[in-house]
């Protein structure tokens, strides 16, 4: 009897702890859109709402950045600032923001007029004194940002203001569109304007740099009813200003379409949330397009004004490399492979660690963290891009280089059976202890993921064996190690001695360790770490990092909490795309403001290819399928998915009594269909 009341007590004290922390859960904020989503895809501000406003905003392609700031006072008044960054134009001595970056100013700009009244930029409808007032109406993003304008009241001339990067060229566009819209002839002109500068020969780096901001097209016309012209301002840069260069800005424009429409057709995603949709296509515009041309072949690069030209271990290796090979576009594989092809030229046999970055254009490192779990990030990215690309070719030549990265950290296991590294990649901004949870579950994924990869690679078994044996004793040890009681959750601590809630507890989940899903799941999800912008990265803290919030969601899906997930990914989405700063996942606030690092739209991208539709790639042809279907939904889709040396569809639809069908169809039309158990996996072979 003692022993069933003591029972019925214990029974009702956990009861009590489990409503508490379910009382924990975040309730999530009402939001307000800025943005609307419209027809083709793009996302639309009518300017004359909530003001003032004020974004920033990331554009890349081959040889340039722009990065633009925007902002809207009260008055109505638009003001831009425009950042151009030439990746391969550098300075001396060789670092990692060695590379030029030019301001330009609306002041700068030539003058226009209509009518021989000059239109001015920086002027509100009110406030004219005998010039025209530029009203923006409506600000448009997709890939270029259009502001639609017209030229003061009753003034019959509509002007679309475009600008956008070059596809090939290290130079940016602003394109004028001006239309008359009148039922009388109107007269237009914009100055000729050519300003340039060249850097210092002594720190210029191969030759001095010369940065151009010219008109092309300027002059005046008269545009009858209904008729358009087109002026432009160009910023470009050159090391031979002697030579001409031909200009052609609507050209360029149809360029940048062309290049953002070849991104976009491949891995479609079909949900019944537009919202998901849109964020999907945004994030593999950001994800894709800031890929940078270099001497060293086609490199990744965050972006955000600092980082060009350049490959680092968590960013290129582990975020979005993995993400190319499903991505369809070519240019992105050709950046993967050279990512690992450069980190695979520092391997040495007395097993010092590699660089945590390759910077301008590959002829300089970064070591200034020493050994941030570097190499764990690098065999973890190589492993499951060598998979999911399914080239055998390609995989031999990676095959060193992940080999390499786990002898590298077999060497560095402490006696409680982890990892031992210096820091992590938050390179001392928090502490992470002698080991810290992230690198040893990356080690884990990495050894799981090179054990099928060498199966693949026909290696001997005794070689696949010896992995798949670390990775169950490190898998263990994890959770001897890092497994706690933090904050009343049944979670994991990040360091030995960690005993705050901190982001980077969604690591196991992300890596298919679900021994502490449930009190996981909870903390990630509770006040104490969700915010307004996602996870903070320790609880108490203001700081976020949107990455280890991409982590959270794609393992909080694999770990099969789908509708709690999806509530918070909503969420997360819709801020992201419609809100406050948009379009795209951010790297950090405080630090970089918010910037749009491209390979967090990567990570982005990764929540529905691995956590939604739970691909695991397990061979060159072969993944396994856990789909998480939310209960509201019928069915999902990814389409045009270039991966496994195949192109196919994926297809998750919702049948009677807990049942999901898996339906796989390839180009040529054939298709094999999968019936399981909601929550249950299956290997697909192609």
């Amino acid at each position: 009897m003692k022993a069933l009341k003591n029972k019925a007590l214990l029974t009702s004290m956990l009861f009590v702890a489990s409503l508490k922390l379910y009382s924990q859960q975040i309730s999530l904020p009402e939001q307000k859109d800025r943005w609307a989503i419209q027809p083709n895809g793009s996302i639309t501000w009518q300017t004359n709402k909530s003001l003032p406003h004020a974004d920033h905003i990331e554009m890349s392609a081959e040889k340039v950045s722009l990065w633009i700031d925007y902002r809207i006072d009260t008055a109505g008044v638009l003001r831009i600032i425009r950042k151009v960054v030439f990746p391969t134009f550098r300075m001396l001595p060789d670092e990692t923001r060695s590379h030029i970056t030019y301001t330009f100013q609306d002041n700068e700009l030539p003058q226009i007029y209509i009518n021989n009244r000059l239109l001015k930029m920086d002027i509100s409808r009110r406030d004219q004194r005998g010039n025209l007032a530029f009203v923006p109406k409506k600000i448009n993003h997709h890939s270029l940002m259009r502001i639609t304008a017209d030229a003061g009241t009753a003034n019959g001339v509509e002007i679309e203001r475009s600008l956008f990067p070059s596809v090939e060229k290290p130079m940016a566009v602003e394109k004028f569109v001006l239309r008359n819209t009148s039922d009388k002839a109107v007269r237009v002109s914009m100055e000729k304007l050519v300003r340039s500068v060249t850097t210092d020969t002594l720190q210029s780096k191969s030759s001095p740099h010369t940065i151009v901001m010219k008109t092309v097209n300027e002059g005046s016309r008269i545009l009858a009813p209904g008729q358009s012209t087109v002026f432009s301002v160009c910023y470009f840069a050159t090391d031979h200003p002697e030579k001409p260069l031909t200009i052609d800005p609507v050209a360029e424009e149809n360029e940048r379409i062309k290049r953002i429409s070849n991104i976009l057709s491949p891995l479609q995603l079909e949900t019944p949330d537009t919202i998901l949709n849109t964020a999907f296509a945004f994030a593999k515009i950001r994800a894709t397009e800031s890929i940078f041309k270099t001497k060293r072949g086609y490199l990744h690069g965050p972006g955000g004004l600092e980082y060009y030209a350049a490959i680092w271990a968590n960013d290129q290796a582990e975020y979005i490399s993995p993400y190319f090979a499903f991505s369809g576009d070519s240019v992105g594989i050709l950046s993967a492979m050279n990512c690992y092809r450069m980190f695979a030229a520092y391997m040495n046999p007395e097993y010092h660690p590699l660089p945590s970055s390759i910077v301008a254009e590959g002829d300089a490192v970064w070591k200034g963290a020493g050994d941030r779990g570097d190499q764990a990030m690098i065999a973890y990215g190589a492993s499951r891009f060598a998979l999911a690309y399914g080239k055998a070719d390609s995989a031999k030549v990676l095959w060193p280089l992940i080999s390499w990265c786990l002898e590298y950290n077999s060497r560095h296991i402490n006696k409680q059976g982890v990892v031992e590294s210096q820091s992590d990649e938050l390179e001392g901004r928090f502490p992470s202890g002698k080991a810290n949870l992230s690198t040893n579950c990356l080690y884990y994924d990495a050894l799981v993921s090179a054990a099928m990869l060498a199966g693949q690679l026909h290696l001997p078994q005794k070689q696949i064996n010896e992995y798949s044996k670390r990775a169950n004793e490190l898998k263990g040890n994890i959770e001897k190690y890092f497994g706690a009681n933090l904050a009343g959750f049944d979670t994991y601590k990040y360091y030995e001695t960690n005993s705050t809630l901190r982001a980077w507890i969604s690591m196991p989940l992300a890596m298919g360790i679900y021994n502490r899903s449930k009190g996981t799941i909870s903390a990630l999800f509770s006040p104490q770490l969700w915010t307004v912008d996602g996870l903070a990265t320790e609880a108490g803290k203001e700081t976020f990092w949107d990455r280890s919030t991409l982590y959270g969601l794609r393992g909080v899906l694999q770990a099969g909490a789908t509708d709690q997930a999806m509530k918070f990914l909503q969420y997360y989405s819709r801020r992201r795309l419609l809100g406050e700063h948009v379009p795209y996942p951010v790297e950090a606030y405080p630090e970089g403001n918010q910037r749009h690092l491209s390979a967090e739209s990567g990570l982005y991208c990764r929540i529905f290819t691995e956590g939604v539709f739970g691909m695991r790639p397990t061979g060159f042809d072969s993944f396994n399928c856990s789909p998480r279907l939310p209960e509201a939904w019928k069915q999902i889709s990814l389409r045009n998915i270039n991966a496994f040396n195949t192109v196919f569809d994926l297809k998750i639809e919702r049948l009677a009594g807990k049942k999901i069908k898996i339906t796989v169809t390839k180009t040529n039309g054939s298709h094999t269909s999968y019936s399981i158990t909601e929550g249950s996996t299956i290997q697909i072979k192609l």
